[in-house]
């Protein structure tokens, strides 16, 4: 591809996502489902994987410490620590959920509803039928949700022989195709595209209260293979839920939601 259109494409991204952000307050809150998901390793350590998955995760670890520049630790410890975020290493064992609901004239409540679990497949199932369920309009809203949540999620529903519902049907689709996707980093970005900015980080900008108090995604292997704490897991999930819907609230300049406001189911 020539320098010009290099320069034309990005210009229509940058062009296309402050578009977006035209359109943001115009969203009805109730129209969009905040979610986010919890992942650890595969199995419970290194050695339990088969040895041809011990070679592949070998390569795979070298790949990712050769491109951070950090040393290699041994495969037990690159995979303790790294394992989670691939799909083809990890699993989900929690996707937690929220919906902003509002009374005409009265306060907003949020709801939260988490689906957690040992078997993948029947939270994986739960969460499909959900998204099955909500309108076709709903948009699905999480931090830095565009390259690791929804994909994430689409590969363990097909590693599990899953059908995927509609919302998640986004084989070769476009950027501009999944304008149901609203993506809270995406979304600070404004066409700088060289930099992440953390759900922390943005919660302490916007006076949020920040969901790593206790917890945060390093510990959340060691909770689930070592603590065996999936409720724990569930709660730290939930906040984050809470903690994305809050910081959209402050990107359309609406009010906070009270803390008081807050249910799980």
């Amino acid at each position: 591809m020539s320098h010009s259109n290099n320069i034309i494409k990005k210009y229509t991204l940058v062009t296309r996502q402050l578009a977006t952000h035209t359109m943001l307050e115009t969203i009805k809150l109730p129209s969009i489902l905040f979610l986010d998901i919890e992942t650890v390793s595969g199995k419970a350590a290194f050695s339990k994987l088969n040895k041809s998955t011990q070679k592949l995760w070998e390569t795979k670890a070298e790949q990712i410490y050769r491109r951070s520049g950090d040393e290699l630790p041994s495969p037990k410890e690159s995979y303790t620590e790294k394992a989670g975020i691939f799909a083809e290493y990890g699993k989900i064992v929690c996707i937690s959920v929220g919906f902003i609901s509002q009374e005409a004239g009265g306060e907003m409540n949020f709801r939260l509803k988490s689906y957690y679990g040992d078997d993948e497949a029947a939270l994986l199932t739960d969460f499909a039928q959900l998204l099955d369920k909500t309108p076709r309009f709903m948009y699905l809203c999480g931090h830095n949700i565009k390259e690791f949540d929804i994909p994430y999620t689409c590969r363990r529903m097909l590693i599990n022989q899953l059908p995927l519902p509609a919302k998640l049907q986004i084989h070769g689709k476009k950027p501009w195709e999944l304008n149901h996707f609203l993506d809270t980093l995406e979304l600070w970005k404004f066409g700088d595209f060289k930099n992440y900015t953390s759900l922390s980080l943005l919660c302490d900008v916007f006076g949020v209260p920040t969901p790593k108090d206790d917890m945060d995604g390093s510990k959340v292997g060691k909770a689930y293979w070592k603590d065996k704490a999936l409720d724990k897991i569930a709660e730290y999930c939930q906040k984050d839920v809470l903690a994305t819907a809050q910081v959209f609230l402050k990107m359309v300049r609406k009010d906070l939601i009270k803390e008081e406001n807050v249910h799980v189911a």
